[in-house]
């Protein structure tokens, strides 16, 4: 676990499972420390890679995490600066969470505003609670957009249209509906979310560090044209083999009885969360 104590969340360990939970009363704002806090953290996971997947959740029902501070905003402006050459602070922190090694997983049970919704979309997984999850863009109605990664990710996650439907409406989107254009990946009744979630987690913690990490950058090369991508995809498998801990799992399926229909048909799932490994 790492030394510093933080003031807008707690850690909850769990062997192999991180638990981030929000907790800055009344409503989880994104504030200066909020944004320094998550920074630090993500300096963390990069360095422990004993941590495998991180749960981002909140302490309390109603808020999953707000906004951005308002105020942050509010300083006049004399014209339109050059075009950047480099990312802004929010825009940095959400692309260091789409990019750490772990899998990361937003478990929302109440409201996410604004980039609390760009922190579920930069997650590599999101599961919501049917009846208490509301996401909510509203840069739009204030003048804005959703500058933190959102008018960049959300296209990617569900089209065009539907982002413009989402960014454009300033509307509550519920779970159902965030559910079918893609912003979370299920959604669930309130008292099967947290029992799907942590049997996935644990499933998933039992898995190999750098198989995690290289199947995430793999992935991420789909952004790319097609044979670029299948060259990073080598290129990744070539990485999570040469920790040798791949042939070593893969040896214990086979002494367990892979390639045998009786195991494949009826023990092979099962089995694939008991092999272990030395990078436990």
């Amino acid at each position: 676990m790492p030394d510093r104590q933080y003031t807008r969340f707690r850690l909850v360990r769990n062997g192999a499972v991180l638990r981030v939970v929000f907790d800055h009363p009344p409503m989880n704002l994104f504030d200066q420390t909020m944004i320094s806090e998550c920074s630090a953290l993500l300096d963390f996971l990069r360095a422990d890679r004993s941590v495998r997947v991180v749960l981002f959740s909140s302490a309390g029902p109603d808020f999953f995490l707000g906004h951005a501070d308002l105020s942050l905003f509010l300083a006049p402006r004399e014209g339109v600066p050059p075009k950047p050459v480099r990312l802004t602070l929010l825009q940095d922190l959400f692309e260091r969470l789409r990019t750490v090694p772990q899998a990361t997983i937003a478990v929302v049970e109440g409201r996410a505003t604004g980039a609390g919704v760009e922190l579920v979309t930069s997650c590599d997984m999101a599961f919501a609670a049917r009846g208490r999850a509301v996401l909510t863009l509203f840069e739009t109605a204030v003048g804005v957009l959703p500058g933190a990664t959102g008018t960049q990710r959300l296209p990617r996650l569900m089209g065009r249209q539907r982002s413009l439907e989402f960014i454009l409406g300033c509307q509550d989107f519920d779970t159902d509906l965030a559910e079918r254009y893609g912003v979370v990946n299920r959604a669930f009744d309130a008292t099967e979310l947290w029992p799907f979630v942590e049997n996935l987690a644990q499933r998933i913690g039992t898995f190999p560090s750098e198989a995690i990490a290289m199947n995430k950058v793999a992935v991420d090369a789909s952004e790319h044209p097609l044979a670029v991508g299948l060259l990073e995809e080598t290129h990744a498998l070539d990485h999570a083999l040469a920790t040798g801990e791949g042939q070593r799992r893969m040896a214990a399926l086979l002494e367990l009885g892979a390639q045998t229909p009786e195991f494949e048909l009826r023990k092979f799932t099962a089995a694939l969360a008991t092999l272990g490994g030395s990078d436990d």
